[in-house]
């Protein structure tokens, strides 16, 4: 333990401790997300980790629009909607790039009364009408995405307004300098009502796991956190759909000899597409891989948080480099998809013994109450994850890049992704200044954006090279927020670590601890991964071990033997996915992508929540 009881207060760190290669980094983000004079006594108080789940790397200052659309949106329906009785929402603060947040303290006794009786009232009709609500709730994230996909963005500001526009012919009485204006106006709105729209009932998912968990813990004092969560897997969700698409492509494929092997040469997919379209059959297969394309292969390629990441829709290399692992796969003999049967059954049995052992028809209907009540609505955790934060986050990214490549014709920009290093309240000032510049006439000098771009991505690059302070602000004595336990994975253990800091020989460790998020023990080689691209050095059997796991890894993890996570807890997206695929996972250990390297031979406990060193790579 460190001699230090706290992390560095974030007003002196901010002042002090930031590379001067990050220099102008504070004018990328909004005024209200930095720490500042005017909110400084309430701000030191407050407990501030980064936050590794949804922003892992340096925020480009547009893609920080869906961390401002959360903070709102958890927040309301934690605190105005559902109102959950001690639970208050999760500020943000931009540090260097990286953010920062923090859970707020519960609010006065009253208040948690007040919202103890409006939370009975309404927290329980989701769940026992749950299969038509999320039905209402897709078709208007649906219908949303639609209506962003059909926003009209100009082509170009053209020299002269066409002679169809104007009369004798009909004539609209406004110009494509209004429309590019409204463009980014209308798919900001759009944005931040998917996000209000995300959290209609996720909050809930992860509240009826927490309190199925709270009742299985006090029935069963010795019971595993992987027992319970044993408890609550096998879904078929839309998050493992594209991951089941590609298996049914590969399984098609396989069937014809001529496409299988051409899907499994080492080429671009361009190529291999070229070549099935040659003949009938792979004519056919393309046919059924256009089908499986919209809307399942608009995943990102990474997170889903950021521009650059892409998607199988945008780079197919990523999709058919799959494809070719898995019809390795079945020339071997081998399954490729998860065993959803075997999930259910394992899931069935663990829950009858575990009731058997229940004496009281008291207890046996709180018990199995709590346990229907999360298995109804826990399945939105990850159903709300692919049509948000994938598929919708892809036709955001387009949109906005139509509107990027009219600023780069009219030499607002270099390029169409230099849109991204302004936030957004910036845009629709260089957007203004574009058009303004344009309907005053010839020879008018607009503002430097392009230099302003240019200097932004290097400091996003210099920030990629920093590493910050894991947590700032005073140290709390125990961490016992719940949704910072069970999504996060921040634990007082983890918060003790951060605090001995460099105290800590990452050569010396031997063994680490962690959440025992999915069940069972495996041995093996480790792989660290730190960036999606990394994710094709996975060879079969190997364990990977990584800050946070994406949703388009799916398909490696019916290859690998076991998955480690610095960040994430029993709820997170890196757990839930284990416990699907039956793969033995310890997540939110804080330090494995630290102390283990590529090479080592360890052992994963995923029923204790153990990660051994046996030997160090030489």
């Amino acid at each position: 333990m460190s001699k230090s009881k706290n992390f560095p207060n974030p007003h002196e760190y901010v002042s002090m401790e930031i590379p001067p290669e990050l220099e102008g980094w504070e004018e990328m983000y909004p005024p209200h997300f930095l720490f500042g004079e005017e909110r400084k006594d309430w701000e030191k108080q407050q407990f501030w980790y980064l936050d590794k789940i949804h922003a892992v790397h340096p925020m480009p200052p547009l893609d920080q629009i869906f961390q401002q659309a959360w903070q709102i949106s958890l927040a309301q329906h934690t605190t105005r909607i559902f109102c959950i009785p001690p639970a208050q929402g999760i500020a943000h603060r931009m540090v260097g790039c990286y953010q920062y947040i923090c859970a707020i303290a519960p609010p006065s006794q009253e208040v948690i009364m007040e919202k103890a009786k409006l939370f009975g009232e309404r927290a329980q009709y989701p769940v026992d009408h749950y299969d038509e609500l999320f039905e209402e709730w897709l078709e208007k994230v649906q219908a949303l995405g639609k209506e962003l996909q059909g926003i009209k963005v100009p082509k170009e500001l053209p020299k002269y307004l066409p002679d169809e526009d104007i009369f004798p012919n009909h004539f609209k009485g406004y110009t494509p300098a209004y429309e590019l204006m409204e463009s980014f106006d209308r798919a900001v709105n759009y944005t931040y009502k998917a996000w209000q729209y995300h959290f209609n009932y996720l909050n809930l998912s992860y509240l009826y796991y927490l309190m199925f968990f709270d009742v299985a813990k006090k029935l069963f004092p010795g019971i595993s956190d992987s027992a319970v969560s044993k408890m609550v897997a096998g879904a078929e969700v839309s998050m493992f759909r594209p991951e089941e698409e590609l298996c049914r492509l590969a399984r098609l494929a396989f069937e014809n000899p001529q496409v299988s092997s051409i899907l499994r040469q080492d080429a671009p997919s361009k190529e291999k597409i070229s070549e099935l379209s040659k003949f009938a059959q792979g004519e056919k297969w393309l046919i059924e891989l256009e089908d499986s394309k919209e809307p399942w292969f608009n995943i990102s390629c990474g997170s889903g948080w950021y521009y650059y990441e892409g998607s199988w829709k945008s780079n197919l290399d990523v999709p058919f480099g799959y494809l070719k692992n898995y019809l390795e796969r079945l020339e071997k003999g081998l399954s490729i998809e998860r065993s959803l049967d075997d999930i259910s059954e394992a899931r069935d049995e663990i829950v009858a013994q575990y009731t058997k052992l229940i004496k009281s028809e008291e207890d046996k209907k709180t018990f199995l109450d709590a346990y229907n009540n999360c298995r109804v609505i826990y399945k939105y955790a990850e159903d709300h994850l692919f049509w948000i934060e994938h598929w919708f986050h892809n036709i955001w990214w387009d949109k906005i890049r139509e509107i990027g490549k009219v600023l780069v014709k009219c030499g607002a920009l270099k390029e169409t992704d230099d849109i991204f290093m302004f936030n957004r309240l910036e845009v629709p000032t260089l957007i203004e200044d574009a058009v303004t510049t344009w309907a005053l006439g010839e020879d008018i000098p607009m503002l430097k954006w392009a230099e302003k771009a240019e200097k932004r991505k290097k400091i996003l690059e210099a920030a990629f090279n920093w590493n910050p302070s894991p947590a700032l602000g005073p140290a709390p004595e125990e961490v016992a927020e719940p949704f910072t336990i069970m999504l996060w994975g921040v634990t007082t253990g983890m918060v003790n670590d951060w605090l001995a800091g460099s105290e800590v020989n990452p050569d010396e460790v031997t063994s680490i601890k962690g959440f025992a998020a999915s069940s069972g023990v495996a041995e093996g080689i480790a792989r660290v991964i730190k960036t999606t691209d990394e994710i094709s050095l996975l060879k079969a059997g190997e364990i990977m071990v990584c800050p946070c796991t994406n949703p388009s890894w799916a398909p490696v993890l019916s290859t690998i033997s076991a998955a480690v996570t610095d960040i994430g807890g029993l709820t997170s997206h890196a757990a839930i996915v284990c416990r699907e695929y039956s793969l033995p996972s310890v997540t939110g250990t804080g330090i494995a992508t630290v102390v283990i390297k590529t090479g080592d031979l360890i052992k994963v406990d995923g029923d204790e929540g153990t990660v051994e060193i046996i030997k160090r790579a030489e």
